[in-house]
């Protein structure tokens, strides 16, 4: 069977209860998708065990279809797919594309964590494997939400991991090989990734991978200016009241205010997926609270 012309994801990690960043980041992924008459996936990223808490993900899959948020086929769960993974590194140290680095996060210091080259002053038993950045590396993409985004991976990110010196996979690997895999054409998600989207458009490239579309939606921040995922203010959503969790991730992606007489979950949805502009979504960071409140287009910068 042919697959549809679009194919959007989620892919949380399972470190905690659904919470507004993530939800915000679901609805919009969810929105595009569905507006485009496509399909939309979800994919567990747990591919750090030391970071995952037990439930997390059943409590995701759960929140998520309350808030009417439904996903098709199977869920993927990266944990399962480590011989999947290993086939695309084999490949890359075969072409030379890859190498085994020695070095510690010590040893990187002097260069501010960019690896350029090895300065190990031993050999560990557990080497990690990064990807061969060539000089002058320039990679540039068209995102929906920020438009031109260029960047000197070299310079900015050197030679990164794709396997860990304790043994887990790393995240840019992973969601390139899964990306291509499922058949995803377009990558819609939270701007903290927007800076490893040229790293993984580099590493598409080398495995011979097809580039998707990306659009980074706008983080919602604590008092203090971390992103909420990483914040004790980062409190679950409710899922027996979605509706107002739903009306202020839908206002903190810049859309005009849906009438406030919809109470179901199927309503507003409906009416969120006719309503949805993708050129309102502002680029900036916003504090938590401002999910209350509309973002004008022209705050876009």
């Amino acid at each position: 069977m042919p697959l549809p012309a679009y194919r959007g994801r989620f892919a949380p990690s399972p470190t905690g209860p659904l919470h507004a960043g993530s939800l915000l980041a679901a609805l919009g992924s969810w929105l595009l998708a569905r507006q485009a008459g496509g399909e939309w996936l979800l994919r567990i990223e747990d591919v750090d065990p030391p970071r995952e808490i037990a439930g997390a993900a059943d409590g995701q899959r759960a929140a998520l279809a309350t808030f009417g948020l439904h996903h098709d086929g199977p869920v993927i769960h990266q944990s399962k797919r480590g011989g999947i993974y290993q086939e695309a590194l084999d490949r890359l140290l075969a072409k030379g594309l890859a190498f085994e680095c020695h070095c510690s996060r010590s040893d990187l210091v002097a260069s501010g964590g960019i690896h350029r080259h090895c300065v190990a002053a031993a050999r560990r038993p557990d080497p990690a494997i990064r990807l061969r950045v060539p000089d002058e590396c320039e990679i540039g993409f068209d995102d929906l939400v920020h438009g031109r985004v260029v960047q000197r991976v070299d310079v900015d990110a050197g030679d990164f991991v794709l396997r860990r010196a304790d043994g887990p996979w790393a995240y840019q690997l992973a969601v390139v090989v899964d990306d291509a895999a499922q058949g995803i054409t377009e990558v819609v998600r939270g701007a903290d990734l927007l800076d490893s989207t040229p790293r993984q458009i580099l590493l598409q490239r080398a495995l011979d991978l097809p580039t998707p579309g990306y659009a980074h939606l706008p983080l919602l921040l604590d008092t203090d200016g971390r992103k909420l995922s990483k914040s004790c203010a980062a409190m679950p959503v409710d899922p027996d009241d979605p509706i107002p969790a739903l009306h202020a991730c839908w206002l903190a992606l810049g859309q005009g205010a849906l009438p406030a007489t919809i109470d179901s979950t199927e309503r507003f949805l409906a009416a969120a997926i006719e309503a949805f502009r993708i050129d309102r979504v502002p680029r900036d960071a916003l504090p938590a609270s401002a999910a209350a409140h509309n973002t004008d287009a022209t705050s876009r910068r």
